[in-house]
């Protein structure tokens, strides 16, 4: 903190935290993961939520996939620059990416349009990794969206298997009609999403 003659605190930039997010990390077309036209595609969407069950609407949603061959590499390459001024145009329409990004609105929510995730050959069931930036946070949370299609495979995913059934409903994406999966994010209190560490 810095004093000024009268005694009186005012922050340093280092302590300021956000929320800054919407100013210059999102990009045109940065929430449709899906190429144009791809009858398989499926949109992932939910709230960020605080401790309170109050939206947080200046948060950044990221996600980030295996592809529907269950490759855990996206199309390079695929992102567009103005030539005139070096701005984002947004995607190129046509390639997979496997990453999304995307900013909270007034009301917490966020949407993102994927393919659905292939298994990657290892125990872990199809999902899509999600982090999350937003006001209050040092640090940046990791998580995951399982996409659950009934047969069981969540079963033998071994984080899946190691959490109580009430923690464990915290990471399981809700099937909607018309390819959408609900998929709440809650910062805190008695329903918090788990997030992961890593080290």
């Amino acid at each position: 903190m810095n004093t000024d003659l009268a005694g009186e605190y005012r922050p340093t930039p280092s302590h300021t935290v956000g929320p800054f997010y919407g100013y210059a990390l999102p990009y045109p077309g940065g929430a449709d993961v899906a190429p144009a036209g791809r009858p398989d595609a499926i949109t992932l969407h939910g709230r960020v939520l605080d401790g309170a069950g109050d939206p947080v609407p200046d948060a950044l949603v990221e996600t980030w996939q295996a592809g529907p061959d269950g490759t855990l590499r996206g199309r390079p390459g695929s992102m567009r620059r103005d030539p005139a001024d070096g701005g984002f145009l947004g995607r190129d329409g046509t390639d997979f990416t496997a990453f999304g990004r995307c900013a909270t609105d007034a009301d917490g929510q966020w949407a993102v349009r994927t393919l659905p995730p292939g298994p990657t050959g290892g125990p872990d069931a199809p999902y899509i990794s999600v982090c999350v930036f937003a006001r209050g946070l040092l640090h940046h949370l990791f998580t995951r969206a399982y996409l659950t299609d009934g047969t069981g495979a969540a079963d033998a995913d071994p984080l899946l298997s190691s959490l109580t059934p009430r923690r464990r409903r915290t990471l399981l994406a809700v099937a909607e009609p018309h390819g959408l999966h609900r998929f709440d994010i809650r910062l805190q209190g008695e329903e918090e999403t788990v997030f992961l560490e890593f080290r």
